[in-house]
């Protein structure tokens, strides 16, 4: 049995104080809060910080210098998955933006290869393509976005790959085949899109329950067109991942969209590429290259091509720089994405859940990590301010 005693805790819906947690092997045992350690526990002194649930990122394309399209497979991704647990995250999607069949396949491969594995971070995968809109496709290579063929439904409702995630454009894939994904468990999200408000809704009434990181490469709300965004923030059933870099979307609309979606259905994103955890400065990426500056990645012309974002990062930039509650933060980062994801044993600290934890400073950098149960190595993050 591990025990560990806290002066403060957060175990997915509320903050608790002077905290003792026990678990054994890869499973907590039991939480109490209002607990401080005996005086005879000299070897146990209370520990100062936040414990929260570890963070967890349904969109990540790279990390450690690896792009998971450009080297599909497992050695990729257990890079992806140190260098992102360096930053708090205990469980992630690796994603596969649009690519080939052959691309896909062994991608899904490799997650289904890595799965039974243990002390790693990947719960699926979530294939961002190729069933988008080219008008609003980004860095998506035009000339391998297609219909949504038999054998890519095939792929998608494999049963053995874990939790799966599908970003579709709701005007390129008919609703019977959303029907068809969300009966067989796949999470269809809605991005890279110029559909119209009614396009999305009837995609959402069709099974449709997230939307891919809002507000970028989707059609915007105006005065007469609610389009995607529209329907995103007027829909309270559906989730909504954002990229809280600062760069794809202004604070003041991150802001809006937190508020309109409430604490229960937002999910910040890291939409990382290999430059996350790494020196990597230039990633050659199809006839071009993705440059790096700070947390912004772009193509030479200036196009928007991921983010260098990691999920710590951008709990401080929801709590300091948006001025959020840090129950809404720590929500967006583990309790709601594992509710999306129906990991009902992840992404809150009680009884019975996996041992995916953290203990994070009063500027809300991560002192700890603990991984299924296993303490991993501390990494040192830039510091800022206290939240108050």
């Amino acid at each position: 049995m591990n025990s560990i005693y806290v002066s403060h805790c957060f175990d997915g819906k509320t903050l608790l104080q002077d905290v003792r947690l026990d678990w054994q092997q890869d499973r907590i045992v039991s939480l109490q809060s209002g607990v401080k350690p005996q005086l005879h526990h000299q070897n146990q002194p209370q520990l100062q910080g936040l414990l929260c649930p570890g963070f967890i990122d349904i969109q990540v394309n790279g990390g450690g210098g690896v792009l998971f399209n450009q080297l599909p497979d497992i050695t990729a991704l257990k890079t992806i998955s140190k260098a992102h647990l360096g930053f708090g995250t205990t469980g992630m999607l690796p994603t596969v933006i649009t690519d080939s069949l052959e691309v896909m396949q062994r991608a899904a491969d490799a997650v289904a290869e890595l799965l039974p594995q243990p002390l790693h971070t990947v719960l699926g995968i979530h294939f961002e393509g190729p069933h988008l809109s080219v008008a609003r496709r980004g860095i998506h290579p035009a000339e391998q976005i297609r219909p949504l063929s038999d054998k890519e439904m095939q792929l998608m409702c494999r049963k053995d790959i874990g939790k799966v995630m599908v970003t579709i454009a709701p005007e390129t894939v008919p609703v019977e085949q959303i029907r068809e994904l969300c009966a067989a468990g796949v999470m269809v999200s809605l991005g890279h899109s110029a559909a119209t408000a009614e396009q999305a809704l009837a995609a959402i009434e069709a099974g449709a329950c997230c939307f891919t990181h809002l507000f970028n490469a989707m059609s915007p709300l105006t005065s007469r067109e609610p389009g995607m965004v529209g329907a995103a923030l007027a829909s309270p059933q559906v989730y909504c991942g954002l990229i809280l870099d600062h760069l794809h979307v202004h604070p003041l609309s991150a802001r809006i969209a937190a508020l309109c979606k409430g604490e229960d259905k937002l999910i910040l994103v890291t939409d990382a590429m290999a430059h996350t955890g790494s020196e990597l400065q230039v990633l050659p990426y199809l006839q071009t290259e993705i440059r790096r500056d700070g947390l912004k990645l772009s193509l030479p012309e200036g196009t928007l091509a991921g983010s260098a974002l990691d999920m710590n990062t951008a709990l401080r930039h929801f709590c300091q720089d948006l001025a959020l509650p840090l129950t809404a933060g720590l929500k967006a980062l583990s309790t709601n994405p594992a509710a999306l994801a129906g990991l009902d044993d992840m992404g809150q600290l009680r009884s019975g859940a996996v041992a995916n934890m953290l203990l994070l400073d009063n500027n809300l950098n991560m002192q700890r990590c603990w991984l299924q149960g296993a303490e991993q190595l501390k990494v040192q993050h830039n510091k800022k301010k206290d939240v108050q």
